[in-house]
């Protein structure tokens, strides 16, 4: 019987069962071929310590692919740093608890940068979160310091001149919030950010040096207990048009900061309680529920694209009608034959609109298959990935509405990289991510680049 598996499907059998995501891969001078699909390049940064990371990278107007490798240590904070694609040279530019200020204050450090990088007049704007965490019944909680530190400050916004090279304290969140979620509005001057774990609403004024606390947005957010928890949503959604901003909650509502009223409210007549999107009652932890996942802006139609993250159904959100449209999944082929959700557990964030104006990309996950048969590691317990799987590149053209799976990723020695949760597209196409890689024995979290070309 002919088997009705792709090519690459096949192919990649022989490595399905070669270890766990990430922590068997051995980069350094591996000389076996990959297997059929993408082969990614590890760009080592000098930074062993480095651990998951989730947006923080962004190709910017020169060029040049900025990033932040996240630490869960007490003693060091995030690292902000530079590839330069056509040198293939690596600049170290600061330790974000150091350009927070907070270098000698010896309290938990400024650990991740959890939001994407905005460009503005020659700077990257952004801001920093906490990565000293425990876990109490299956919930991600602020760990307690140790004897001697402080507890954890807060959340800054930052921005970077790519000229001068340095860095500016802009403000910092209250009650000791990091800021999970942000979004710039260049026109008007203006940073949005979202706390965890309670969702306070932030808007700082870059000309007025003005922080404002618009409060909590979802119940008590994620430091909520049993019916106060809410997930909270991970992407602020800019209209340039008006400067309105637009989150989601677990239980499917849109929300809108209107700038006229400098308030927020709730979007009346339409949501994303979708049934595509599955049944999410009530709210628990290991799920966004109706939250979207990721969002960005098409100006072309003036109107938002986001991938729903469990589900992982691309959707178009028009806010003039308002209404929300959707697509179609833009998961991987093998998940989409097996039925598969991807196995983590929020979906993946690496979503972003290409330099053409109309090419989605997305990494997302994929089946694995071994002798024709998927294997189906499935592991609850987990906080993050709940079992093994590949990670594809896919791609939508907005205006013909064709997908294509490039197919799954892979190092050079045929392992696979893990807990990929972001994306740049360089300027020759090539596509940037941040993600877990094993050499020798040791694994870290490291830029790789891989090439579509």
């Amino acid at each position: 019987m002919k088997s009705f598996l792709p090519s690459w499907a096949t192919a990649i059998s022989v490595f399905a069962l070669a270890g766990s995501p990430g922590v068997s891969a051995e980069i350094s001078g591996a000389e076996s071929a990959s297997p059929t699909g993408l082969t990614a390049n590890v760009i080592d940064s000098g930074f062993a310590q480095s651990r998951d990371t989730y947006n923080g990278l962004t190709c910017a107007s020169n060029g040049l692919i900025y990033y932040v490798l996240c630490s869960n240590s007490i003693d060091r904070g995030a690292q902000m740093y530079s590839y330069n694609p056509g040198t293939k040279e690596v600049q170290h530019l600061g330790d974000l608890t150091e350009a927070a200020g907070e270098k000698d204050l010896k309290a938990v450090p400024q650990g991740k940068s959890h939001v994407n990088f905005a460009e503005a007049n020659g700077k990257l704007y952004f801001a920093t979160h906490v990565d000293y965490y425990v876990i109490e019944n299956g919930t991600e909680v602020l760990g307690t310091p140790p004897s001697g530190y402080k507890p954890y400050p807060g959340g800054h916004f930052l921005s970077y001149d790519m000229a001068s090279s340095s860095f500016e304290n802009l403000a910092i969140a209250p009650d000791g919030q990091g800021i999970q979620a942000m979004c710039m509005d260049p026109k008007r001057q203006r940073l949005y950010g979202l706390t965890w774990p309670s969702g306070y609403f932030l808007r700082y004024d870059l000309n007025s040096k003005e922080l404002k606390n618009l409060g909590k947005v979802s119940r008590n957010g994620e430091a909520g207990r049993d019916s106060n928890y809410r997930v909270l949503c991970r992407s602020l959604a800019l209209d340039p048009g008006d400067g309105s901003v637009y989150f989601t909650t677990f239980e499917g509502a849109i929300r809108r900061y209107n700038f006229d009223r400098d308030s927020i409210e709730t979007v009346e007549g339409e949501d994303m309680r979708k049934d595509y999107f599955g049944s999410y009652d009530p709210p628990s932890t290991g799920t966004m529920g109706y939250n979207w996942r990721q969002t960005v802006w098409n100006p072309s139609e003036k109107v938002f694209y986001g991938v729903h993250g469990n589900s992982g159904y691309l959707f178009r959100f028009d806010p003039r009608l308002p209404r929300v449209d959707l697509i179609q999944r833009i998961t991987s082929e093998p998940s989409q034959r097996s039925g598969m959700f991807d196995k983590f557990w929020y979906g993946y964030l690496g979503f972003t609109l290409g330099p053409d104006g109309h090419t989605l990309y997305y990494l997302t996950g994929g089946a694995i298959y071994v002798n024709g048969k998927r294997v189906n590691s499935h592991d609850t317990t987990k906080i993050g990935a709940k079992g093994e799987e590949d990670i594809h590149l896919i791609t939508f053209d907005i205006a013909s509405g064709k997908y294509t799976d490039h197919g799954p990723i892979f190092f050079r020695n045929g392992q696979r990289p893990a807990y990929v949760n972001s994306i740049a597209v360089g300027k020759d196409g090539s596509v940037y991510t941040l993600a877990r890689v094993t050499e020798a024995g040791n694994t870290r979290t490291d830029l790789i680049c891989i090439p579509t070309r």
